[in-house]
């Protein structure tokens, strides 16, 4: 039996491996290495027994057909993609390669020679678009919506801005109407902002590492360093620690007719909410220092709020968020220190 995991090298594949490995399964990664993270992450997994590597973008027909023809895997957690919508705006045509023709691929694949396959798909609460239709408030530190006090639920509408939302939108789609069209199992976790070990941040991706390396390089060489923040900083996501992902995923494999052709949104819950400027006044107190920051232009389209109303996945199977943010920061800051990124971001 064989599980697959697209873009297995990446920040949130690698931890699932790594979780699978302790189960003694065998693992296919197909993983295109166009992030350069994710060969420091192969670099890691490859001294691992019982995986199968293949550098192979899922928009390759032919690899991706033959690859589920072989091995017709018991599932596939479908994470490759391109995920920075800051980069979809530059490139969306790679944007749209990455996220659409690949997804359809890798339907096709199953529907055509592996119809038992369970295909997982993280997808992203971008396909919500950028919520301007919800009253806003600005507090001191934080936006907040009335309409949001239990979390945004899986009712909203679909509003894809930007090529990144059209693309993660498209896709998602596509993996939904499979399961009715063609009878193919499927489901679609639609996550919030996602942290933890093995993540290599960017100024694009990754936001809480992001701002916390930058902490922590003020604490460690007693300088000041100077970073932008985009917008006011009152920006609001809810955080979910990348050890409880991989449980949830783990579980939806083993309780999957429960979430068989539905969609599902995933996060950490207004418990571990933060904005930007609440993530700086933790990371100050906790270093004692104050950090040396300016505000530019917020991104086009960029959501003042989400946070994840976790009901129907808790209902389905069961599963909720554990780590708390304070674990969670302890937690990063010990990946930062240990893989020295303080020296490379």
């Amino acid at each position: 039996m064989y599980f697959l995991i697209t873009g297995g090298c990446g920040f949130v594949g690698t931890n699932l491996v790594l979780s699978l490995l302790k189960k003694k399964i065998n693992i296919i990664i197909i993983d295109n290495f166009s992030k350069p993270q994710s060969l420091l992450n192969y670099k890691f997994l490859k001294k691992k027994k019982n995986i199968i590597f293949f550098k192979k973008s899922i928009f390759d027909k032919k690899f991706i057909f033959k690859t589920i023809k072989k091995y017709k895997p018991n599932t596939i957690f479908h994470l490759a993609g391109q995920v920075a919508m800051s980069k979809s705006l530059i490139n969306p045509l790679k944007d749209f390669y990455d996220n659409v023709v690949g997804t359809l691929f890798l339907l096709e694949a199953v529907r055509l020679f592996s119809k038992k396959t369970k295909i997982i798909y993280a997808s992203s609460n971008k396909v919500y678009g950028d919520l301007s239709n919800f009253k806003i408030k600005k507090e001191k530190t934080r936006y907040t919506s009335f309409d949001c006090k239990n979390g945004f639920s899986e009712n909203l509408s679909l509003n894809f801005k930007t090529p990144y939302g059209c693309s993660k939108g498209s896709a998602d789609q596509y993996v939904l109407d499979y399961s009715r069209i063609f009878n193919i199992n499927t489901t679609v976790f639609r996550h919030s902002t996602i942290y933890g070990d093995r993540q290599f941040f960017t100024y694009d991706q990754g936001w809480l590492g992001w701002f916390t390396t930058q902490a922590f390089k003020q604490y460690k060489f007693k300088k000041k360093i100077k970073f932008s923040i985009s917008g006011n900083g009152k920006q609001v996501r809810d955080l979910l620690h990348v050890d409880d992902v991989v449980k949830l995923y783990i579980l939806a494999s083993k309780k999957f007719k429960n979430l068989n052709g539905e969609a599902f949104n995933i996060g950490g819950g207004h418990k571990n909410s933060l904005s930007i400027i609440e993530l700086i006044h933790i990371l100050e107190n906790k270093f004692k220092i104050n950090l040396n920051y300016y505000f530019k232009k917020e991104r086009i389209n960029d959501q003042k709020i989400f946070i994840s109303n976790n009901s129907k996945i808790i209902k389905a199977i069961g599963w909720k968020p554990k780590i708390s943010i304070e674990y969670g920061i302890n937690k990063i800051l010990y990946w930062i220190k240990d893989s020295k990124l303080y020296e490379k971001l």
